[in-house]
């Protein structure tokens, strides 16, 4: 593993070596002893979008392991102001250990991949979202002991979401089901994949995709910069919540996770998100140790 683009990029078996890592570090880190892995070493982040969870976790965690996070805003780089991404790549692999960058195209982090010669992390594009779903396996993993006979259903926008919780849960093992609109499904080379396997079905009916699932998973109808479509998509996503009447076809200890920031009563129902908030704060700090564990393989000698 050179760089974390996509969730797809990995293996079965690269996935379960990082949550075992990442379950070593959360260990360590609950009991006090360091782990200086990347001791003298910077990660320079880049933000073409805001971001709580993927800034605060990625700084923290490069600070625990005993390195140096950068904070670099679309402001503060020449990329903002017409640099080739080829040239900005080129000149920060110069500077530093790895590059995480949270931004829209996918096509841009490929680019720092390709031009580059450090370690580029995915912390977010319109296309996929690896480092959550990795936090979102090591949380599973943790309340249900493994994958092996599981069920995943993701109800909501087919977005970079629901591109990386398909490709990820299907990789470790487990059957997937998705409930999308018609028009808002995930990206066509996903589903491809996915069908292969033969343990994915899609419908545009939340109760039969949420029928004997044992993770049950949303993400807001308006990702970050589609504000402008916040009430075409309300309409178009009008019964496409996680509410008890999905929960009462789930499994009866099905575990609900939502990748945050939640809007209460739109994708999901504030009485389900607080009777699973045990489950769904564990997944945000289990952001932390994962992406740990993706800088350590990464980025340590």
């Amino acid at each position: 593993m050179k760089h974390l683009l996509t969730i797809m990029d990995l293996s079965k078996e690269e996935i379960i070596d990082i949550l075992n890592l990442a379950d070593q570090l959360k260990y360590e880190l609950k009991h006090g002893i360091p782990h200086p892995h990347l001791k003298g070493k910077t990660l320079g982040m880049i933000f073409q979008k805001a971001s709580t969870r993927t800034r605060v976790s990625f700084e923290t965690g490069m600070y625990q392991l005993g390195g140096y996070p950068l904070f670099l805003s679309s402001n503060d780089l020449q990329i903002g102001r017409g640099e080739p991404v080829q040239d900005t790549a080129r000149v920060l692999s110069r500077y530093l250990d790895g590059i995480m960058i949270r931004t829209f195209e996918q096509k841009e982090v490929e680019d720092l991949a390709e031009y580059g010669s450090v370690p580029v992390i995915n912390g977010l594009t319109d296309y996929s979202h690896p480092c959550q779903i990795l936090a979102d396996l090591m949380t599973v993993r943790e309340f249900r002991g493994s994958f092996e006979g599981l069920k995943m259903c993701y109800i909501g926008d087919g977005n970079n979401m629901a591109n990386s919780l398909i490709a990820g849960f299907i990789k470790v093992g487990m059957e997937v089901a998705v409930a999308c609109p018609d028009d808002y499904q995930p990206a066509a080379k996903v589903v491809e994949y996915a069908r292969s396997t033969g343990r994915f079905t899609m419908t545009n009916k939340p109760l039969e995709a949420a029928k004997g699932a044992d993770v049950v998973i949303t993400d807001v109808w308006a990702s970050m910069g589609q504000e402008g479509e916040a009430e075409k998509r309300k309409i178009a996503f009008n019964g496409y919540q996680i509410n008890d009447e999905v929960m009462a076809v789930a499994n009866e200890k099905a575990m609900v996770l939502h990748c945050l920031p939640a809007h209460r009563e739109e994708e999901i129902t504030a009485k389900v998100f607080e009777e699973h908030a045990e489950e769904i704060f564990e997944e945000a700090e289990n952001r932390l140790h994962a992406q740990k564990a993706v800088m350590v393989k990464l980025m340590a000698d």
